[in-house]
């Protein structure tokens, strides 16, 4: 008699595991259509996607970064390709399209490879090597820039908002951009500091985004705290207060017995007398304007009106921040200790209504380090938008700045590191050669969609690029107005090098995690997310 075998179950009820080919399979497919959704928004003539959230929430935007952060994607390759973008967000602010895409043509090109048979650890070392050879080349053909280049530093904003809601306005918004990154930037010991928090973007609707302005200061969302004080004061002294102007409560539960009206009469006074020593305290430090990031009792209120000093109450410590910055005033915590040294200045303090809301404007700062740019737009979703672009065009400057290196755009880069990389595959032995092929031919994807969203044909436009390029000219790159290649430097298509730096490197290092996966065990808690049939598939699910 024969014994039956108990199969062995080490994982919990439920679990869902896929292995082998299928995992590499599944996890590939997920990362291209991650890739495949953000595509269309490329270059000067993509797309714009609209989100429509679970509480009813519109986003209309081509920002890569924030499409897929608003999508909610769920399989976890996909997430993977997610944080490329967000890594490239942070890191310089622009160009996470681009990340994405490459990253999502990395794995589509490895799947070639695995159909041949190629072991995935060997296309990830080759990935590896021509990534490392891909940031040699673009050293190399990078041109220097520094802040006396001021027309190539204009240029590199008007590439970040070429293509976006805010295009119509890129010369103001360039303009902005490049005199805001110029305010706050740093330089120490042969570094540059740039802390993107010391340019605050406003937001209003109303007008047009041609009226968005840059503020030589800091715009706060407050109005005067008392109706009575002055809505103008020109070279005001600001003090900056971190405690409250009003009476504290005590600590425990405390009941006071008045027996007497006298009594009750000389509490009253004595609470009005100590508001008034504080408002006196401020008073003494010859401050006119005050803003404090707590409380200000209503009695410390009149007093202050009296005397002809402009108050805001419960300011944003970062606004408080920003303030010190901009007008050279220290955060003072104690009001005893409030002197005139602790004093900003400004050439203006004003009360504003800038559309529905009143608004504090403290400009004419002397040599701010921290300043505002109030961005406006039709509609709250052209004023988003607005933003985005903004955000993209600091983000370029500022990578360019503390990097000092920049190239052309327009394909241009990505072609010029193709035909690099080929000439390298071609010293290798080995399967590794297949893989930097596949990288070199996976770089190609930005210049074939920039022509794709442009109604191009973009088999001929690769093949003008690359004889162009064969010929030195490695600025040559895809017009997308004229449908023609020309000398994409000349044309003014510049971006920082940082942006096609980190790019490549991070597209290449989530691809080699990816590959590198044969195994997907899902916990029996929720259901594995389930992966579409094809890109349009109408139940598409990430």
């Amino acid at each position: 008699m024969s014994k039956e075998i108990q199969p062995i179950f080490i994982l919990p009820e439920g679990t869902q595991r896929t292995t082998g080919k299928n995992a590499q399979r599944n996890n590939i497919m997920a990362a291209k259509l991650v890739a495949e959704t953000v595509r269309t928004t490329l270059g000067p003539k993509g797309m714009d996607k609209m989100i429509v959230d679970s509480m009813g929430d519109i986003t209309v935007t081509n920002d890569g970064v924030t499409i897929l952060e608003e999508m909610q994607v769920e399989h976890p390759a996909a997430k993977m390709i997610v944080e490329v973008a967000k890594t490239q967000e942070a890191e310089v602010g622009d160009g996470t399209t681009t990340a994405v895409i490459i990253a999502g043509e990395l794995l589509k090109r490895a799947e070639e490879l695995l159909d041949q048979n190629v072991h995935p650890t060997v296309i990830a070392k080759g990935y590896r090597m021509a990534e490392e050879k891909a940031q040699e080349i673009l050293s190399q053909i990078a041109e220097n820039v520094t802040d006396k280049d001021e027309a190539v530093l204009r240029r590199i904003a008007e590439t970040a908002l070429t293509g976006k809601g805010a295009e119509s306005a890129k010369t103001k918004l360039s303009e902005i951009a490049l005199k805001a990154v110029k305010r706050v930037i740093e330089y120490a010991d042969g570094h540059v500091h740039f802390d993107k928090e010391n340019i605050k973007l406003e937001k209003r609707t109303g007008s047009s985004v041609e009226e968005s302005e840059l503020i030589e200061g800091v715009v706060l969302e407050k109005e005067a705290v008392h109706p009575g004080m002055p809505k103008m004061l020109k070279t005001p002294k600001i003090a900056l207060l971190d405690s409250a102007l009003e009476i504290k409560d005590t600590e425990i539960d405390a009941k006071i017995e008045i027996t007497d009206p006298m009594q009750m009469q000389a509490f009253l006074q004595q609470e009005e007398k100590m508001l008034s020593d504080m408002v006196d305290k401020v008073i003494a430090s010859g401050a006119n304007v005050v803003f404090c990031q707590k409380g200000i009792d209503d009695m410390a209120q009149h007093f202050l009106a009296k005397k002809g000093i402009y108050a805001a109450r419960r300011v944003k410590k970062s606004d408080m921040e920003a303030l010190a910055r901009a007008t050279g005033a220290r955060i003072v915590t104690s009001l005893r200790d409030l002197t005139a040294k602790d004093l900003g200045a400004a050439g203006m303090v004003e009360e504003k209504k800038i559309g529905s809301d009143e608004m504090t404007f403290i400009t004419g700062c002397k040599n701010p380090k921290s300043v505002t740019v109030l961005v406006r737009g039709g509609t709250e979703h052209v004023v988003d938008e607005a933003k985005r672009a903004l955000t993209d065009a600091i983000g370029d400057i500022a990578a360019a700045l503390k990097n000092g290196k920049v190239v052309a755009g327009a394909g241009a880069p990505e072609i010029e590191v193709s035909k690099g990389l080929r000439k390298y595959a071609d010293g290798l032995s080995g399967r590794e050669q297949l893989a930097v092929l596949a990288f070199a031919d996976a770089l190609e994807i930005i210049p074939r969609t920039l022509a794709e969203n442009a109604g191009m044909d973009p088999i001929n436009l690769l093949v003008e690029m690359k004889a162009a390029h064969d010929k030195k000219q490695k600025w040559a790159g895809v017009d997308v107005f004229k449908g023609k290649v020309v000398d994409a430097w000349a044309m003014g298509v510049i971006e920082p090098l940082k942006i096609k730096t980190q790019a490549i490197s991070s597209a290449s290092e989530v691809a080699q995690m990816i590959l590198r996966i044969d195994d997907v065990i899902a916990g029996g808690k929720a259901p594995m997310p389930q992966m579409p049939q094809g890109v349009g598939h109408p139940g598409m699910e990430f």
